[in-house]
């Protein structure tokens, strides 16, 4: 009678302390990939900070600097990834990437002509969040 009694209690408490809960939305998802040794990265950036690096769960967030950064380039992505903008790289190209968002995606490469400025913005903004929160080399 006990038993029966304490899993619902159980239950209840398990879900009040976070199991399951919510997990703060997405903001973009980028690949990155290149002819260098460190250049394949997938890096996933949600609202509140969170960074999964590879698949991993970073050990840090993102700084309250970085976490504005990514928002403004979301919301400047919101054309080019609802137009599913495509840019080709040019010869000597070194890293190429695709960033995929709620609007939709984009696909670019360091050197692609035509590059609206949030793409260099967020070019460097996976270096520098790969580096100082990822801790990869490069």
């Amino acid at each position: 009678m006990r038993l029966a009694l304490a899993l619902p209690a159980l239950a209840a408490c398990v879900l009040a302390a976070g199991c399951g809960g919510v997990t703060a939305p997405d903001l973009f998802l980028v690949r990155r990939s290149g002819s260098g040794p460190h250049a394949r990265l997938t890096l996933l950036v949600d609202e509140e900070g969170g960074v999964t690096c590879n698949g991993r769960k970073a050990a840090s967030k993102l700084s309250d600097p970085q976490i504005i950064k990514a928002r403004e380039i979301q919301e400047e992505l919101e054309k080019p990834s609802s137009e599913h903008l495509s840019l080709a790289p040019r010869a000597g190209s070194v890293l190429s990437y695709y960033v995929r968002d709620e609007k939709g995606a984009v696909r670019f490469a360091d050197n692609s002509a035509g590059q609206p400025k949030v793409l260099r913005k967020l070019a460097l903004f996976v270096l520098a969040a790969s580096q100082e929160v990822c801790g990869l080399a490069q």
